[in-house]
């Protein structure tokens, strides 16, 4: 019997954001290549289209892995990713004045990225088996709480943007998996509040708020606070100068301008060298595409899914996905504080690549089971 075959738009989808990252990347990082190996731009080119490789393979790889297999060890992976979130924050490797990466001999990753693709699986099959209960809040949200608070908060203490994405994606799976709204309600408002403690704690995520709103909002006269601002508005206003030169048709691929003063142009603001060199309209597509793969993870995969566990893995991995994209995006139009979210498929990455690329073949994987193969 032949083997169902997988989502083909979801897949045509993320082959097209691989595309546009390649280009995109290899014109944004010359100005790094410059400065770290004496103008070798194909060096880093070839770095980034090995992480691609990596990142389809590993959507390969599990697309074929059968997800009911993957959620008998989702406790124990989880349990792994949260033992290297201890580990970062006591033998993390500091890099851009943040302690996220662990560092082994010429390997280094994120820990952050691996739990978060474990946190989505296992929330989706503690949804799955309590949903006789769901209701309860000792037997149903309690349990669930206890593994998604800790995985948060060890992420949010040196990545808070990766630590709100992946809030909003627990959100998204809870409400489908009929967690009660008061519940909900009660853990997000507690949440608001730690995170507000998180950001009057540390200068450089005030300075990006307070760059972000134009209002001093904490410790507003800390001057390494002022001065952080001023670099965080530094970046946001390069950003709009990309998408102005860019207007609707761009300036033509590797010519942009932009590269050479925007910080991490390969990776945080990628998005502003793509609306610089193919302009609003290849900034649409680039949209379009998020958009299209937000509706084939929830209006086919999930909607079509064989079980519960299923529904709720298309719908946390539907949503993390989609929405780093939307969070990227954002913020290189101003319409979110600076962040080091890397845009999917497309930014240059390492660990978070990867990451997505095993997020996304879960969720092939779960479509082969689809109710539908259209």
């Amino acid at each position: 019997m032949a083997r169902p075959h997988a989502d083909r738009a979801i897949i045509w989808g993320v082959l097209a954001l691989c595309a546009v990252g390649v280009v995109a990347v290899y014109s944004a990082v010359s100005f790094l290549a410059e400065t770290k190996s004496g103008g070798d731009t194909e060096r880093f080119l070839f770095r980034h289209l090995l992480r691609v490789g990596l990142a389809l393979g590993a959507a390969g790889v599990l697309s074929l892995v059968d997800y009911r297999r993957l959620a008998r060890v989702s406790k124990l992976a989880l349990l792994g990713s949260l033992a290297l979130l201890v580990a970062v924050q006591v033998m993390g490797a500091v890099t851009n004045g943040a302690q996220r990466w662990i560092e082994l001999g010429p390997i280094s990753f994120q820990p952050s990225d691996l739990a978060k693709v474990a946190l989505i699986v296992h929330v989706a099959v503690l949804l799955a088996k309590k949903q006789a209960y769901i209701g309860d809040l000792g037997r149903g949200f309690a349990p669930l709480l206890a593994w998604i608070a800790p995985t948060i908060l060890l992420i949010g203490m040196e990545d808070l943007s990766t630590a709100a994405v992946l809030s909003a994606t627990m959100g998204a799976m809870l409400f489908v998996g009929r967690v009660r709204v008061l519940h909900m309600a009660a853990v997000a408002l507690a949440g608001l509040v730690l995170a507000v403690g998180f950001l009057s704690s540390s200068p450089q995520r005030a300075a990006r708020l307070e760059a972000w709103t134009g209002v001093e909002l904490f410790a507003s006269n800390d001057e390494a606070v002022e001065i952080s601002a001023q670099d965080e508005n530094y970046q946001a206003d390069q950003a709009r100068i990309a998408f102005a030169m860019g207007g609707v048709a761009g300036v033509g691929p590797g010519k942009s301008l932009q590269r050479d003063f925007l910080p991490a142009p390969y990776n945080d603001f990628i998005f502003a060298i793509i609306a610089e060199e193919y302009g609003l309209v290849g900034a649409g597509v680039v949209l379009f595409v998020f958009v299209w793969l937000l509706g084939r993870g929830f209006l086919r995969v999930a909607k079509n899914a064989p079980d519960p566990l299923g529904l709720f893995l298309a719908t946390g991995l539907t949503t993390a996905v989609v929405l780093g994209g939307f969070v990227n995006a954002a913020v290189a139009t101003g319409l979110l504080p600076v962040t080091g979210l890397a845009m999917p498929f497309v930014s240059y990455g390492g660990t978070s690549m990867i990451a997505t690329g095993a997020m996304v073949g879960i969720l092939l994987n779960v479509s082969r089971h689809s109710k539908t193969t259209a």
